[in-house]
This record gives structure tokens, sequence and C-alpha cells, in this order.
């Protein structure tokens, strides 16, 4: 079983390094549209975000998803390559990404000051404020790419360093939010 494991992981490895850019590719655009789209409609009726808390689930879904897609395309992209519109995708995408989670920040921040702190609005708010740091500092290092300041490198080496962020931050709710929340 190892063995034809070994094999189907080998075989397949390039139909998964060659479906992922495409996704990206196609998936990028639409997400930009998308989010852009919201950020207008919420611009023009100027009610903020004031929703259900299975909304802000969501939300915080399709932000995970934004760094999925900016994930997938700095892996898929050719370190040599000059920047281009694509790239410039990027910048949007992330950016409207980072508008949508100041807001968010902003409503969880409002739930927990009118109602108090429950263990899922604090997961929600460190997540939410883990994935503004990234999210802010993507979106600075894109512009230096696009702008021709910043080597690729450097947004390749932010990404793998940060991860390790999200992990702590899933022991923390693992370990400390039970005892710190008395459910143990």
């Amino acid at each position: 079983a190892v063995v034809v494991a070994g094999w189907l992981v080998e075989a397949k490895q390039s139909v998964v390094e060659n479906i992922a850019p495409v996704l990206t590719r196609l998936f990028t655009p639409l997400f930009t549209a998308a989010l852009l789209a919201f950020l207008v409609a919420l611009g023009l009726t100027s009610a903020g975000i004031d929703v259900e808390r299975k909304a802000l689930i969501l939300f915080d879904l399709l932000l995970v998803v934004v760094l999925g897609l900016l994930l997938y395309s700095i892996s898929a992209r050719d370190p040599l390559a000059p920047p281009g519109l694509f790239d410039k995708l990027q910048l949007a995408l992330v950016v409207s990404a980072l508008v949508i989670d100041m807001l968010v920040l902003l409503e969880i921040t409002g739930r927990i000051t009118e109602y108090g702190t429950t263990p899922n609005k604090a997961a929600a708010l460190g997540e939410n404020a883990i994935l503004l740091a990234n999210l802010a500092w993507s979106a600075w290092l894109v512009l230096g790419l696009v702008r021709r300041h910043t080597p690729f490198a450097a947004l390749e080496r932010w990404q793998t360093a940060y991860l390790p962020v999200y992990a702590a931050w899933a022991w923390i709710v693992v370990l400390i939010f039970p005892p710190l929340f008395n459910y143990l």
C-alpha cells in the first residue's frame, strides 16, 4: 500500500502542480471582483457590517480563501518573472480583503464590548488580528513587488515565516482557552 501510495503521489504530482496555478488564475479575478463589489456596495449604503454571527464566520472563511489564493499564486509564480497584471490583481485582492478584515474586526470588537467575551469571540478576534497582520504586510510586499522595489523572495519568506503564527494561535485556542474560560 505504501509503494502504491508513493507511486500515486509521484504520478499525480504534476496534475496538482499544473491545476493550482490554473485555479489561482481563475478564482483570483472572481474573488477580487466580488470583494470590491461588496466594498462598493458597503460604501454606497454606508451601513457597515452589522450582520449575524454566521455571516462573520463566512467572512472569516472568505479571508482564509483569499490567503489561500495568495499562497497558491506565490507557489505557482516564477520568482524571476517581472511584475505583471496578475500581480496588480493580487494587490487589489489583498487590499480589499484587508479592508474587509478591518471591518470584521470592528464588528467583533463591538460585539465583545456590547455582549462580553466568549471563547468563540476571543478566538475570532485573535484569528482576525493574525489575518490582519498577514494581509497588511503581504499588501505592502505585493505593492513593493508591483512597483519593482521589493524582490519576490521577500513575499515568499514572509508567508513561510508567518505560518507558525497560525499554528501558535491554534495551540493557544486548544490549550489555553479551555482553562481560561473554565471549560475543563
